[in-house]
């Protein structure tokens, strides 16, 4: 039975997963600074909640243990947390820049390394991380996430090259346009809903690159829009 760990869960794509996962019949585990705000998504699941600050190292440690001791180690583990601060770069805040990178990069060092170690141990499994648009341009007053979400995309390309022989499979998802709000989203304007990207469809996809064959793995894919520029 796989066993999937969420780290950076909101009601997007992270709970998009959650319910196919479970929907498949996985064992699913969420993990979130803030888990309060999981409480119907775990019912609905049957999933077990963990708090954890993805940035800080004793948190990623006692999340792992725990997953481990609760349900066993997972062989699925997908990274989605990331935190971004707009404005010129003249006058953007260092303080929020070095936040954003912490989350979108550094915390995903620390969640790709510690699920590395388990994988290594168990002989394979599968790492997957969220990019953005911003983890192949920068654009103009968004230099933290672009910074981050670099960041991000180079781990992910460094570890596959790494661990793709020992049978972990590494793969990185550029999200390139606006993943669609439960309940409507009034930004996607005259495009309409498919103009911007579904959760549920974007599940799909980490569901397919997570059952390729290892004779055929990928290391990135890029999802977007059909209306969208790139």
């Amino acid at each position: 039975m796989d066993k999937i760990l969420i780290v950076g869960v909101g009601p997007g794509l992270s709970a998009s997963l959650a319910r196919l996962a479970a929907r498949q019949g996985m064992q699913v585990a969420l993990a979130a600074r803030k888990v309060d705000k999981l409480d119907a998504l775990a019912r609905e699941t049957k999933a077990r909640v963990y708090p954890c600050d993805a940035a800080e190292p004793a948190e990623v440690d006692r999340l792992f243990a725990a997953v481990e001791r609760d349900s066993g180690a997972p062989n699925w583990v997908v990274y989605n947390a990331s935190y971004r601060t707009r404005g010129p770069i003249a006058e953007l805040d260092a303080a929020e820049v070095k936040k954003s990178i912490l989350i979108s990069c550094f915390a995903g060092f620390l969640v790709g390394q510690r699920a590395a170690r388990s994988m290594l141990a168990a002989g394979g499994g599968s790492i997957f991380f969220t990019g953005a648009s911003a983890s192949v341009k920068g654009y103009s007053q968004s230099a933290s996430f672009a910074m981050g979400k670099f960041g991000l995309r180079g781990l992910a390309q460094s570890m596959a090259r790494e661990l793709a022989p020992r049978n972990i499979h590494i793969a990185h998802f550029v999200i390139d346009g606006g993943i669609l709000r439960p309940g409507g989203d009034e930004r996607a304007g005259a495009r309409g809903a498919d103009g911007m990207l579904h959760p549920d469809a974007i599940a799909e996809t980490y569901l397919q690159i997570r059952r390729q064959h290892r004779s055929a793995w990928t290391w990135e894919v890029e999802l977007r829009p059909w209306v969208e520029n790139f």
